[in-house]
């Protein structure tokens, strides 16, 4: 169906999507399924209240922050309250935190958004604030330098299917494989009593996801054990190029506060750009891609993540170009882009979890990356889908490629967030 609402009243649509969410300095994903404070989601949360409370937007990466370790790492949740019925919930991360915390991170998108805040909106009155949050970016970006790249390529190995936002992606089929589950033991899920098991994750999926939960768990959640040691260790192409992309807009923050020894560590970071593209090209693939650290191997998976590598900033005239035709031959199959997965892929699934489906935020970031680099028509087709979805169904999580029906949770802030900051525009 067709949305009849006017393009005020879906902007007054999602502004309420976020006042509903909102628990008080910080906004849920969606109240049923994900209760809690969400890095990642979080931080683009606040690009939407931006467009109407700017001391709101600033407070919500504000309050993430808060649950900061002492090392600079930034956990993926934060549960600022309890919710029994959630699971897995902080007694199954046991991380020991105040308050409660998972163990993981998520990807970096918090100093890309702060920079944001800061060059599209008034400045005054805000340098104080970011000059407080500024250390605290930088400690995270520096945790991920020193923990999630144990070789030094510049790439970020993900330590956890759920840390690099694209929990079921096709891409990690592979590496989970190896990981043992045969003491994982009983548990009930959340999300299949609240959405359709079709779209979710398998059981296999889920007891993998545990089990390297429990590794975790019993380190004492202690990184430098977790990078030598942890069952799943993948260079994600996602939060490598996310990373990158992040590391030039806290370099730009860094020059705005005159921080000079920030620039210099920040740009020390920068310089492996090129390292890091070599490594995550697939030459069997032809694309972009997710590699296993353990055994060496590509994952063998083109996904919505592997076109970020315009939004890193990691160019190459021949590799662009191929991955622009990829974009064209994909586009011929879907009616909406960009599916998560290849639907040339075997594993493609149009409604399930991160094989298929459509989210509004990667595609905010896929299109942003087309547009730095120039490729304005690419920018402009992905703006106009992701409008195209949202206007259609509703604000849900994600979407079909090839129908546009709904996936996933409704009422999603992200969602709203990506309409009132970008898509809706």
């Amino acid at each position: 169906m067709t949305s009849t609402l006017s393009p005020a009243q879906m902007g007054e649509a999602a502004r309420q999507i976020l006042i509903g969410n909102d628990r008080g300095g910080y906004t849920v994903p969606n109240g049923r399924v994900y209760p809690f404070q969400w890095n990642w989601d979080s931080a683009l949360v606040a690009l939407g209240f931006a467009t109407f409370d700017l001391d709101r937007a600033w407070r919500e990466v504000e309050t993430l922050f808060k649950a900061q370790w002492p090392d600079g790492f930034l956990p993926h949740i934060v549960f600022w309250q309890d919710d029994a019925g959630y699971f897995p919930g902080p007694s199954v991360w046991a991380s020991g935190r105040t308050p409660p915390t998972s163990g993981i991170t998520q990807p970096p998108v918090a100093a890309s958004v702060v920079r944001r805040l800061w060059d599209e909106h008034e400045q005054a009155g805000y340098r104080e604030r970011l000059a407080v949050l500024f250390p605290k970016l930088l400690a995270w970006h520096r945790w991920f330098h020193q923990y999630r790249d144990p070789q030094k390529k510049g790439v970020v190995v993900a330590m956890h299917p759920w840390e690099t936002g694209r929990d079921n992606s096709a891409e990690w089929d592979g590496p989970a494989s190896a990981v043992d589950v045969s003491r994982v033991g009983e548990y009930q899920r959340r999300d299949t009593s609240h959405l359709d098991q079709s779209m979710r994750p398998t059981k296999l999926d889920y007891d993998r996801y545990l089990a390297i939960v429990q590794f975790g768990r019993a380190s004492g959640w202690n990184h430098q054990t977790i990078t030598d040691s942890n069952p799943f260790r993948v260079a994600d192409v996602g939060m490598t190029m996310i990373l990158l992309r992040a590391n030039r807009d806290l370099l730009a923050l860094a020059k705005v506060l005159g921080d000079a020894a920030a620039e210099r560590e920040i740009q020390s970071w920068l310089d492996l750009g090129p390292v890091a593209g070599d490594y995550l090209w697939d030459e069997s693939l032809q694309a972009y891609g997710s590699r296993d650290i353990i055994t060496g191997k590509p994952c063998g998976a083109l996904t919505s993540g592997s076109f970020l590598n315009f939004y890193g900033d990691v160019r190459h005239a021949e590799r662009d170009r191929i991955m622009l035709a990829h974009a064209e031959r994909i586009s011929g199959k879907v009616g909406h882009m960009v599916p998560s997965l290849d639907p040339d892929d075997p594993r493609f699934e149009p409604m399930r979890y991160w094989r298929g489906p459509v989210w509004a935020v990667v595609n905010f970031l896929i299109g942003s990356g087309f547009a730095m680099a120039g490729h304005d028509d690419w920018a402009a087709r992905v703006r106009r889908d992701t409008r195209e979805l949202i206007a259609t169904t509703g604000f849900h999580e994600a979407y079909n490629p090839l129908t546009a029906a709904p996936s996933g949770g409704d009422d999603f802030s992200w969602t709203a967030a990506i309409w009132l900051a970008w898509a809706g525009r």
